[in-house]
């Protein structure tokens, strides 16, 4: 879920776990080794080349502002080619992307709001490397999977609104969560359209500057409000489930069209961890509900697919970092399945009670995880 603004109180507990989770220490086989050289602050995105040949490209990232900030390399239709999140001040990140000849726009996001301050960079024809056929079958199954998962979203997300549109808040609730799954376990890649996610997963204080909840917060966490704190149903809220499943009936539609590929999988997979410390652990995902054990398992979910498919390379170009990859998934998982309530489903503790010295177990295994995922791009192009 993108735009996050971290409030006073939980911007401190958060900190810590994005500190491990957005370290990246990816390495590029960008021409010459050569790296793009970006330097974000509250007021300047520079570049340090504004024109680079095609193939696999490395933005090395320094924030030199006082705000969390967010870096994006775009199609010019805003449409994501890759992306880091949750930059914090002084801290620098890598990011590894694969690019054909074109015009792109690099975009740092202060504050990680708005459209942005832009450069409009030239990735330059030039000869790229014939790609390992595993990993364009690899692409293939991935797209497979988004898209099955899309199918599937769809028939929960109607169930979900057909029990709004009833006035039924317990038949609501029960259908919130299953609805999600789908859309958390591929995030990233409906997140790269650049303008779905705003309309179904934005949280109302991710809203931009100048947006009113009352008429422009729509999506799952609207009606989530609406379930369990407002505990009412009224016609905005059916108009609302009702819009919900016309913008996830648009996702499902674009999913084939997206660009995927290994490195969009690896990064892909890292923001999925991204999303869990920066919105499960820290309970601010699924405030209302408390759902957000189930957010945080399909996420986590997500990231392994994409991992599983790039394995066979990645684990020829680097053996230890899957022998760890394998390792910290499975501890995970172990972790996460002590708080299903039900052993053949996706019903997990409800999150308020789980309590501090859990979360922060939790937390502590995000971490384990993210610090490998964060060199698998880097070990996919090697």
């Amino acid at each position: 879920m993108r735009a996050v603004r971290l409030s006073v109180v939980t911007a401190a507990a958060t900190a810590a776990a994005l500190a491990a989770v957005t370290g990246c220490t990816q390495k590029s086989d960008a021409k010459n080794g050569d790296a793009i050289q970006v330097t974000a602050s509250d007021t300047a995105c520079k570049v340090s080349a504004k024109e680079f040949p095609a193939g696999h490209v490395q933005l090395d990232i320094e924030n030199k502002g006082s705000k969390v900030t967010e870096v994006y390399l775009l199609f010019p239709d805003d449409r994501i080619v890759s992306e880091r999140e949750n930059i914090g001040p002084g801290t620098k990140q890598r990011v590894t992307a694969e690019v054909k000849a074109g015009e792109y726009v690099i975009a740092c996001k202060p504050g990680m709001k708005g459209k942005g301050i832009r450069q409009t960079v030239k990735v330059t024809g030039g000869k790229v490397a014939k790609r390992d056929p595993r990993l364009d079958k690899a692409v293939a199954a991935y797209r497979e999977y988004a898209q099955e998962q899309a199918d599937a979203t769809l028939p929960k997300a109607e169930a979900f609104a057909k029990a709004v549109k009833a006035g039924d808040i317990e038949a609501a609730k029960k259908e919130f969560a299953s609805s999600r799954l789908g859309w958390e376990r591929t995030e990233p890649v409906a997140e790269s359209f650049g303008d779905i996610d705003p309309k179904v997963d934005v949280r109302e204080d991710g809203l931009e500057e100048g947006q009113d909840p009352a008429t422009d917060w729509t999506g799952w966490h609207r009606l989530e409000k609406s379930l369990w704190q407002d505990k009412k149903i009224g016609d905005r809220e059916k108009e609302l489930a009702g819009l919900l499943v016309t913008d996830l009936t648009d996702w499902q539609k674009r999913v084939g069209k997206a660009e995927i590929t290994p490195t969009s999988m690896a990064n892909g997979a890292k923001e999925l961890l991204d999303e869990v410390a920066s919105g499960k652990v820290t309970g601010e995902e699924d405030r209302y509900s408390h759902t957000d054990l189930s957010d945080f398992k399909g996420n986590v979910e997500g990231a392994q697919k994409a991992y599983e498919l790039l394995k066979p390379v990645a684990s020829e170009n680097d053996a230890a970092l899957t022998a760890e990859l394998d390792k910290q998934f499975a501890a995970l998982n172990t972790l996460l399945d002590k708080y299903r309530t039900d052993k053949t489903s996706y019903d997990f503790t409800s999150y308020d009670k789980v309590g501090e010295a859990d979360r922060k177990e939790l937390s502590d295994a995000v971490n384990a995880l993210a610090e490998p995922l964060s060199k698998l791009a880097a070990a996919v192009v090697k």
